[in-house]
């Protein structure tokens, strides 16, 4: 994946040799129909569909992110000692923690849930997901992933870009870089919020950084139409847009011509193209009306605190039914999940609305027979501290915290790495978010380690150059 400049033969032996190994490619471009395009000459399509390195189970990503840190210590990964310690001082045999507030010296906070072990494989969830039951064996809990972010920017970049400094490409550009797009008329890489909030970071979450804008997310509002201006203006016919269009294109590409260099101009030349294409088969891909009673129920869309992450939710099975490679969903965008007090009143509510909403993307998932190939995440940017804050709410905890897959080539059923005791730092197995990037590039069939955007002479990867793909165990 290398963008590496052209290198002229040395012989005539020497370029049957390298000209045959692409006769491959030009095979595959017949059958998708995708135009090869060279890499330093003529017209380029930076998202044309790519061959990955090995067999990925996974071709499809649904990011549930909820922003503002969930609470693992009252969802995924119980903890009695907590409970018997609450009130005490943190013990001096566990490492002192920087945390965003500083309150390392408060009492630690219990937890008041339930704990249940569900399905065949047992799984441990609190009774804030009662409906998680149905999906207990077909997640893989990790309850040791860490990152460096202390606060929501530096937390939410990294789990997107993986630095906590802004402008890097995010993950779903550089998968949208790694295997490109198999869909003409929808864009590759897709983000939906829950509320007219804007994410921590903003656009920088889902954006391209360095590299070509081709490969940024295109953001879906919530609500009745998430994609404005799908329908022509009164008055305008599909011909008379058409030839604006065209003239619009002859216009930029001859604007273009003297300025190669400029990847923001090519993008936007192609957005303008894909909002046509989009024209004709959004309106199809987001009407949700068209979805028979039974699957509205199964996504909770008739319920008044389930609706609007079940229209997210279902919206994202359209989408990668249709050919969209990468669909992140933001869950309390304005860092809603930030629970520094108050936690019962936030949580029970946030989780009342995301509970029915996910059970039903999965299993609508598999019935479908699009589970085996659609990798879905769960998470946010950190977890919780088992300190008390204000009393009633907990504070940021990247030390340790729990994500989830399901789907896309991992085994579920399953719990992998630990927090300590009280659920403070991770101990076993440890999952850094460079880990968590690779290994969902290893799932999708390439190899973190050749996903390379050359950048000012620098090789750039997902994961720093500090990643490396998860324990065997966590692959079907």
């Amino acid at each position: 994946m290398a963008c590496n400049r052209m290198v002229m033969p040395d012989s005539r032996r020497d370029f049957l040799m390298k000209s045959g190994a692409g006769f491959g490619g030009v095979v595959l471009s017949a059958l998708t129909g995708q135009r090869l395009y060279g890499n330093e000459f003529g017209v380029r399509n930076p998202v044309a569909e790519k061959i990955p390195h090995h067999l990925g189970k996974a071709k499809n990503i649904i990011f549930l992110f909820m922003e503002g840190g969930p609470s693992h210590l009252d969802l995924f990964d119980p903890k009695p000692l907590l409970n018997k310690l609450a009130g005490q001082p943190l013990p001096e045999s566990f490492d002192r923690p920087v945390t965003a507030m500083g309150e390392v010296g408060s009492p630690l906070l219990e937890s008041k849930r339930e704990w249940i072990q569900h399905g065949e494989s047992g799984l441990w969830i609190s009774d804030w997901l009662p409906r998680h039951s149905a999906i207990a064996d077909e997640l893989c809990v990790i309850r040791s992933c860490v990152s460096d972010g202390i606060n929501h920017a530096g937390g939410v970049s990294q789990m997107n870009t993986g630095s906590v400094f802004g402008g890097r490409p995010s993950l779903g550009a550089w998968v949208n870089y790694g295997l490109g797009s198999v869909s003409d008329n929808l864009p590759a890489f897709t983000v939906i919020k829950d509320s007219n909030a804007m994410v921590v970071n903003g656009t920088r979450c889902w954006g391209s950084g360095f590299m070509p804008a081709s490969y940024q997310g295109t953001l879906f509002e919530s609500g009745e139409e998430p994609v404005a201006n799908l329908n022509l203006p009164r008055g305008m016919t599909e011909k008379r847009q058409r030839g604006k269009l065209a003239f619009l294109e002859r216009l930029n590409k001859g604007h273009l011509k003297e300025r190669q260099s400029n990847v923001e101009l090519e993008a936007r030349i192609r957005s303008y193209e894909l909002a046509y294409r989009m024209q004709a088969e959004a309106p199809e891909a987001i009407d949700l009306e068209s979805e028979s009673v039974g699957v509205k129920k199964l996504y909770g869309l008739e319920e008044d605190d389930t609706k609007v992450f079940g229209r997210q939710c279902l919206m994202a099975r359209r989408l990668v039914e249709r050919g969209v490679r990468f669909v992140q969903l933001y869950h309390g965008a304005g860092s809603k999940w930030d629970s520094h007090s108050g936690m019962e009143k936030n949580h029970a509510r946030l989780c009342a609305n995301v509970d029915q909403p996910i059970v039903g993307l999965i299993q609508d998932l598999k019935q479908r027979g699009l589970l085996d190939e659609t990798l879905v995440i769960w998470g946010g940017e950190f977890g919780r501290t088992p300190m008390s804050e204000k009393g009633d709410g907990r504070d940021h905890n990247p030390t340790g915290f729990t994500m989830w897959m399901a789907g896309g080539g991992v085994k579920g059923g399953q719990t992998l790495g630990a927090t300590d005791d009280l659920g403070l730092h991770a101990t076993d197995d440890k999952l850094h978010v460079h880990d968590l990037h690779a290994t969902v590039l290893d799932l999708l069939g390439l190899d973190h380690t050749k996903v390379i955007y050359q950048h000012k002479g620098r090789p750039e990867r997902v994961d720093l150059n500090e990643g490396e793909s998860a324990a065997a165990e966590i692959f079907a």
